[in-house]
């Protein structure tokens, strides 16, 4: 069954979503975000907790020896004895300066932050799977023209071969023939090799185990005239895009947070009031009986010996060595910086949106005019090719032909999957579905 299974996920056609569900299911760097998830879910729950009253059971069983004092009647003894004390304590907190209210929401916009980090890592690891994605492509279209070159090669050493043979050509244009098929096919295996470096390239980052290739689906664009109309507003996709990306959002809770964080600070400059309340009793050898002169029962003792109090407790800092107020200078510094970190998060946004801006402007352009040069450069080299075979040009002009159309469609490839990617990439800072990553969840 492992056999059959390996089987089929080496031989499935996977497309970018699927790769992405994947990825983002078995990435092991995610687990530990997922770890830190659980981590500030917990600390937030337990600050919720902390509201509620501490209650405290509390025995002990003492043997003293020698010389020391009846805890019955506070006489000394010299006589051995044992104690046995039960008690049970609460506390509950009146006010604290608001400390335990803003350590709540605090933790809680830190647990939002977290969820929002894992779910930026996830997108960061989406991106780098359609890169991967998208060099196989460029790497499975550069082995088709290489192979499309081969057989051309391949058809004209043929054919010099024949001529040779009949006498009407020197067997020096043979040697050329076959120079220009050697190359193609070295050119092929280096192509190859390359789509096997970049499948192993997205297999290592889908983290696909127990598979040696891979079989994606094309999905590249066609060839539009109406390619470059469309045109991209960078304040409006840095408007949509401040509204949801993950890393803004964090960090815009974590500076929320740390304003929190200085408001409990200060509260540690204010005065804090609790309520206490207890229940206590106990078992003592010394305490015996006046009339039979026997120790009185364990049952009778924990009875009788029952003290109970309540009361109130008041804590006002004075000094302690200046800490408090210290503490509230440095958690302004750290509400500054995390002021300063979200702007420079919003910065750093608004750079990349202008620059996918500027480079999808660009790409459009490029790829209009290296598709009609690519197109331009298909019937120079049939015009070449039939001229070659009716011996007007050498084979060295026909290689030329052949070289700068497959150096067009080299170029027209790439610039197609850079758009791709670039138009991916706005998509999802336009807030579009680019990758499904709920359903990876």
């Amino acid at each position: 069954m492992i056999l059959i299974s390996n089987t089929m996920y080496s031989q499935e056609s996977w497309s970018l979503d699927d790769c992405v569900a994947y990825a983002v299911d078995h990435n092991l760097q995610l687990k530990d975000f997922k770890y830190n998830q659980d981590a500030n879910k917990e600390t937030y729950r337990q600050s919720v907790r902390n509201l509620l009253p501490s209650i405290n059971a509390f025995s002990d069983y003492n043997i003293r020896y020698g010389r020391s004092v009846d805890p019955n009647n506070n006489n000394i003894v010299n006589t051995d004895f044992f104690s046995n004390n039960y008690r049970l304590n609460a506390e509950i907190d009146l006010f604290r300066g608001f400390q335990k209210i803003n350590t709540i929401k605090a933790s809680k916009f830190l647990n939002k932050a977290a969820n929002e980090e894992a779910l930026h890592q996830k997108y960061l690891l989406a991106f780098r799977v359609m890169s991967a994605f998208y060099d196989i492509q460029f790497m499975e279209g550069l082995l088709t023209i290489s192979k499309e070159q081969e057989e051309v090669s391949t058809t004209n050493y043929t054919l010099v071969k024949r001529q040779v043979e009949l006498g009407q050509k020197a067997k020096a244009d043979l040697y050329e023939a076959e120079s220009a098929l050697l190359a193609d096919q070295l050119l092929v295996t280096q192509n190859e090799n390359n789509v096997a470096a970049a499948k192993l390239k997205l297999i290592q980052e889908m983290n696909l185990e127990d598979v040696t290739t891979i079989s994606i689906q094309s999905s590249l664009i066609e060839a539009d005239d109406n390619v470059d109309i469309f045109k991209a507003n960078r304040d409006s996709i840095y408007s949509k895009a401040a509204t949801f990306v993950p890393i803004i959002k964090a960090q815009e809770l974590k500076a929320k947070a740390a304003k929190k964080q200085l408001a409990i600070a200060r509260g540690g400059l204010y005065p804090s009031l609790s309520f206490f309340a207890g229940y206590q009793t106990g078992y003592f050898e010394t305490n015996v009986n006046d009339n039979t002169g026997r120790v009185i029962s364990f049952k009778n003792q924990i009875k009788d010996n029952v003290s109970k109090y309540v009361g109130v407790s008041l804590n006002i800092p004075i000094s302690n060595g200046w800490s408090n107020r210290s503490r509230v200078k440095q958690q302004k510094v750290e509400m500054m910086r995390a002021d300063n970190n979200f702007d420079i998060q919003k910065q750093e946004l608004f750079k990349l949106i202008q620059q996918l801006v500027q480079e999808g402007d660009a790409l459009r352009s490029e790829y209009r005019q290296s598709s009609q040069k690519m197109n331009a450069q298909v019937l120079t080299f049939k015009i070449a090719q039939k001229r070659y075979e009716k011996g007007l040009i050498s084979a060295i002009e026909l290689n030329q032909s052949k070289n700068l159309l497959a150096n067009s469609q080299n170029e027209n490839l790439q610039v197609q999957l850079r758009l791709k990617v670039n138009e991916s990439t706005l998509d999802f800072y336009n807030g579009l579905p680019v990758f499904n990553i709920n359903r990876a969840q």
